[in-house]
């Protein structure tokens, strides 16, 4: 188990120092803000949907290791995917994180962040970017915080 730890801090680590898909989007018809009061973390998630589908998507801010990665992770998990795969992924996201979902297997990479459910302070940081998303998606203008 230690392995496998080590394993997803790795990965998380690496998402962080380089993340993917960090850029503003110019072609966003959508877009949110997150803020988390308690830490600072602070992003922008920008996303360009067309017929119903995430053409693309992008993310712009700052935060901590566990945040920018699942910013980072976030966008590569649902670029070509429904606004309702999105909206699906966003509430089993956050159940693997809160520690609800039983079957974590069924998100792919982002069973990374399954051990975030031990520390409730960085549930927050981990869901950040996803809330963000879901402002986005329902076209929501003020940002949106974790608290």
């Amino acid at each position: 188990m230690a392995d496998l730890r080590d394993l997803y801090q790795e990965v998380i680590l690496e998402h962080s120092k380089a993340p993917r898909n960090y850029r503003v989007l110019q072609s966003a018809n959508h877009k949110a803000e997150g803020f988390n009061p308690l830490c600072g973390d602070h992003y922008t998630v920008y996303v360009d949907v067309e017929n119903g589908k995430i053409r693309d998507i992008g993310f712009q801010g700052a935060g901590c290791a566990i945040s920018k990665a699942s910013a980072s992770m976030m966008t590569q998990s649902l670029k070509g995917k429904s606004t309702a795969e999105a909206e699906d992924m966003f509430t089993r996201f956050h159940a693997l994180v809160t520690g609800k979902n039983r079957n974590p297997e069924d998100l792919g990479k982002l069973t990374v962040f399954a051990g975030v459910s031990e520390f409730p302070v960085r549930v927050k940081c981990a869901s950040l970017a996803w809330h963000a998303l879901h402002a986005a998606l329902q076209g929501k203008q003020e940002a949106v915080s974790t608290e």
